[in-house]
């Protein structure tokens, strides 16, 4: 039993790990409340987003793909940046569409967003509609996060009666408070609110979990994963990782293996720079800076590698992710 909460609190370590980069910062949080029949159409190019509704039903359109069901209860996590709409009904024409920097206009381009301002972080048209839908959406894009993007499908939906959590009412009783410091307390609760729903999803379809998270279920792979994470900047070898989960040099390299997909110095290797990344994404970062923090010894040495392994220098992704950005 005391083996098996270890595991389990190792994964969730690894999950939380993989937000700790791009974590919400600033996200942009909203209670819409709608009278059918209602179709908003999302363009935002956003990379995640996080919605639920606590009064009347309604649906998530991706393109190309079947509706999605949004039950009273029910929290779906849109992976981006494809467009989708969220409606009624399937077959409702949006009426709303919401573009980058959470821009609304009508589907003709005329801007809306003081016609449906409702008060503090409340958008529709009336505040007792019969629907309402809280969202929550992230609006960084983090190399840190890619890695936890890759693993989800275009629309992950957990039905009421499999998954709840207070985090829901407390958010719609946060989300229209206007107080000191209010956009950091919904920052963290959407993020625990994402942490819990992905640790409901990956335990109940453990076989769409991503390797890295399964792996964590062993005993030794997954002591040796949750030491990568805590100290990536540590001068790691095979020998010292074996050392510190108690098995043989040779046994931990074929285990992690197997069980990850790659060598435990490659996973290292790609960790390191992925989270390089998410840090490189920060205007006043300095390369020396981040290739301490990542367990390089120069910021020479981290460019090679990152150069190496991404086939761009760490100044060109700074470059290319903020064109994006922008």
């Amino acid at each position: 039993m005391a083996g098996r909460r270890t595991s389990t609190l190792a994964a969730m370590d690894a999950l939380a790990a993989l937000l700790t980069g791009p974590r919400a910062r600033g996200a942009f949080l909203l209670r819409s409340v709608f009278d059918p029949p209602w179709a908003i159409r999302i363009e935002d190019r956003a990379p995640l987003t996080v919605l639920t509704t606590v009064r009347g039903d309604g649906w998530i359109v991706p393109d190309g793909a079947p509706p999605v069901p949004l039950r009273v209860g029910d929290l779906a996590i849109v992976r981006g940046p494809e467009p989708y709409t969220v409606a009624d009904r399937p077959e409702t024409a949006p009426q709303v569409v919401i573009h980058p920097g959470q821009v609304s206009t009508t589907v003709d381009g005329e801007r809306m967003c003081e016609a449906l301002d409702q008060g503090v972080r409340t958008w529709g048209t009336a505040g007792d509609a019969a629907t309402v839908l809280l969202s929550g959406t992230y609006q960084l894009h983090g190399e840190v996060s890619g890695r936890l993007l890759r693993a989800l499908p275009p629309v992950l939906r957990l039905a009421a009666e499999e998954w709840s959590s207070p985090l829901v009412a407390l958010l719609e009783a946060e989300i229209g408070r206007d107080e000191p410091g209010q956009e950091v307390v919904l920052d963290r609760l959407l993020d625990l609110l994402l942490i819990s729903a992905l640790r409901s999803w990956f335990a109940r379809d453990a076989g769409h979990a991503p390797a890295w998270y399964r792996a964590h279920a062993d005993a030794v792979v997954g002591r040796a994963l949750g030491l990568l994470h805590t100290d990536p900047a540590r001068a790691w070898t095979v020998h010292e990782l074996a050392a510190e989960t108690g098995v043989s040099r040779a046994a931990l390299a074929r285990r992690f293996t197997d069980l990850v997909g790659e060598p435990p110095m490659a996973y290292l290797t790609n960790w390191r720079l992925a989270q390089a990344a998410d840090l490189l994404a920060e205007p006043d970062a300095t390369l020396t800076a981040v290739a301490r923090r990542v367990g390089y010894g120069s910021g020479f040495a981290l460019s090679a590698a990152f150069k190496r392994v991404r086939g761009v220098s760490p100044q060109q992704f700074r470059e290319l992710a903020g064109a994006a950005a922008g």
